[in-house]
């Protein structure tokens, strides 16, 4: 049956559209997404380099060596405040629309980071960073959502990973940006020789955050473009608009050759929950999805915070010069862009928990080369570059794996739930657990952080198979 002549009932075109085997909206779409995801890894990844510059401008008496006691607090509430963005805002984009509350979510993250700039005191810097993870909580949770439900269902993870690409440029901007504008000029290999910060340039971290509100700006800007999610307009009983967006879609994916026959139709569900948080909590299935979700995203985030935000503070505690910590770091942000053209190459060839297994083990051969390099920088650069790919390797199929655990219904807040409330254990981590760990041995330093990731990995072992099947099969 043709795309011209496809009838309009719910199943049918859910099922239209899970025959779609390509891209089939725009690619500028992509690009419009991953705009907000670039930004996003950018505001995530600004703190982990600028941090000594800034804490020394707005912390008393505060030094390199002990900006690792005053990182904890703003990146607990920057966390606090996804958990909030996350659990308030994602559902309503349940309710509401995918499109309309990533235009909100990423205006919200903007003007935190504006606020960020203009700060002149710990608490108010730390205040700004709650108001930014509200807005990134939310986003990060509508954006995995959005994607997950008009991408191909052969390759959710694929373009999770695609969008996850921007998020790796995010964070190498973020990482090398701060070492240009907020470390001193140091000889090459142990810093950068043209860095700018010193005496009559000490505001270079101000300027990294009123980069992050402009790139916020040009989200919001392209996000108007972007159609609703067909798959949401049908739970909703917005039949027509669902109906003419998969038209537009079965026509460009015929650009690439003949669509497949319509498969099975799905069993659709009639939502009668008053709020999503009710459409999960109420039904067993899904209730024991999210408690399991929740253990290994809580463990998870331990390591993905404690070297996302804290990996060139932890290097400068353990006696390593600033400058020289922070081009570490910035060449590990290599591993973040490999790890995700890797996810997008590859991620669809082998089940989501046993890619989480492989990065875990690449996270840990990094650990110990970079612990047991000593002063050889090249060795340092090798281990920050595989701790950098494994960790991130996990995000983007954890990501996939864990919105294709609920329905449509009630796929954003969901996702919220766990991905949001699982940044408390990367808050508590870096907070309490990391200034613990630098009084260690620096072997046992890594192998503690990267060992909650190895515990997350674990846990999803007794999760599901996912890959290939459809989204209204896999969460009716």
């Amino acid at each position: 049956m043709s795309a011209r002549i496809a009838p309009k009932r719910p199943e049918t075109i859910l099922a239209r559209l899970d025959r779609i085997s390509v891209w089939s909206l725009p690619y500028l779409f992509i690009g419009v997404i991953g705009v907000g995801f670039l930004f996003t890894f950018y505001d995530i990844f600004n703190i982990n380099v600028s941090f000594i510059e800034t804490c020394g401008a707005i912390v008393p008496h505060c030094t390199p060596v002990s900006a690792t006691n005053y990182l904890g607090l703003p990146v607990l509430l920057n966390l606090v405040g996804y958990v909030v963005g996350s659990l308030s805002l994602s559902p309503l984009a349940d309710r509401f629309g995918r499109r309309d509350m990533l235009l909100v979510t990423m205006l919200i993250t903007g003007l935190g980071s504006l606020w960020t700039a203009t700060t002149h005191s710990y608490a108010m810097f730390t205040l700004a960073r709650a108001v930014t993870g509200i807005g990134i909580g939310a986003d990060l949770a509508i954006v995995n959502t959005y994607i997950n439900e008009v991408a191909p269902r052969e390759g959710r993870a694929r373009y999770t990973a695609l969008i996850f690409i921007m998020s790796a440029l995010g964070a190498f901007l973020g990482i090398w940006l701060g070492l240009l504008l907020t470390t001193p000029p140091t000889p090459f290999p142990l810093g950068l020789p043209f860095a700018v910060a010193g005496p009559h340039f000490a505001d270079g971290w101000r300027d990294m955050y009123y980069l992050g509100a402009i790139l916020a700006l040009v989200g919001v800007v392209f996000r108007v473009q972007m159609p609703e999610s067909p798959r949401w307009l049908i739970s909703r009983g917005r039949i027509d608009e669902a109906d003419a967006i998969v038209r537009t879609m079965e026509e460009r994916a015929e650009r690439h050759g003949p669509l497949g026959p319509i498969g099975p139709e799905p069993t659709l569900v009639k939502n009668e929950a008053p709020i999503p948080y009710k459409a999960i909590f109420a039904d067993p299935l899904y209730r024991n999805r999210t408690f399991f979700l929740l253990a290994m995203w809580l463990l998870g985030y331990v390591t993905v915070y404690g070297y996302g935000n804290g990996f060139t503070t932890f290097l400068v505690s353990m006696h390593y010069a600033p400058p020289e910590a922070g081009l570490i770091a910035a060449f590990g942000t290599i591993g973040f862009i490999l790890s995700a053209v890797m996810a997008f190459l590859w991620g669809e060839k082998m089940e989501r928990k046993y890619w989480l297994i492989a990065s875990v083990a690449v996270l840990l051969v990094g650990s110990v080369l970079i612990a047991e390099a000593g002063n050889h920088l090249g060795l340092s650069v090798v281990g920050a570059m595989l701790i950098f790919f494994g960790f991130n390797l996990w995000v983007p199929i954890a990501y996939a794996w864990s919105t294709e655990h609920y329905p449509t219904r009630a796929r954003a807040t969901g996702f919220a739930l766990v991905d949001g409330i699982g940044h408390i254990g990367g808050g508590l981590g870096v907070m309490f657990l990391l200034p613990v760990v630098t009084q260690l041995p620096v072997l046992p330093a890594f192998l503690i952080i990267s060992g909650f990731l190895l515990a997350g990995a674990i846990i999803a072992q007794f999760g599901l198979h996912t890959r290939g099947a459809s989204l209204d099969h896999i969460s009716p």
